[in-house]
């Protein structure tokens, strides 16, 4: 069976649960994790976590493991960088499986309706409607999808996405670090 027609069976409402189940563990885990042991949330699992959460099919406010790190007395360039690097890694993805799949993820994962509303949104406002949803939680790698699904040059999705996080991520170091 291939992953096209698993995706065709499978309802969406269900790969959505799925990945907001699996998003939601990860963080909960790691948090969890440095909270009751005391000890520093370390890099590679602040990495592993972002890039899991910029993935669209997995739902996850990785802005929390972001502000928790600092917290923790982590450096704020360091944690900028690696965040920009692993969320620019996982959008690529996210635009891969857009430009792959468009047709079985309208169908079975975002639905008609909330992609023609992104749609319309990259039409009528371009590449800055990919800046604006990448300074906000959970919504860039939606719009990232769709980006892919519609050939939105994948240069400027990129330079938009990247402008972004990166206010974004400066703006959160500057509140809380």
């Amino acid at each position: 069976m291939s992953f096209r027609s698993m995706l065709d069976k499978t309802p969406r409402w269900v790969i959505v649960v799925a990945g907001a189940v699996v998003g939601i563990s990860v963080l909960s885990t790691i948090l969890r994790h440095a909270m009751t042991t005391g000890e520093d949330t370390t890099l590679w699992t602040f990495s592993l976590a972002h890039f899991s959460g910029y993935l669209f099919f997995i739902i996850s406010p990785v802005e929390i493991l972001y502000v928790h790190m600092l917290g923790e007395g982590h450096d704020g360039l360091v944690l900028i960088q690696l965040a920009l690097i692993t969320a620019l890694g996982a959008q690529v993805i996210d635009y891969g499986i857009g430009y792959a799949f468009s047709g079985t993820v309208i169908d079975n994962v975002i639905g008609e309706k909330k992609y023609k509303r992104y749609l319309n949104r990259i039409d009528r406002y371009g590449g800055m409607t990919i800046f604006f949803f990448c300074l906000f939680p959970l919504s860039s790698p939606i719009i990232v999808l769709v980006a892919g699904m519609i050939r939105y040059p994948l240069r400027w999705m990129l330079v938009f996405s990247f402008t972004g996080l990166a206010l974004k991520y400066h703006i959160l170091a500057w509140m809380f670090g």
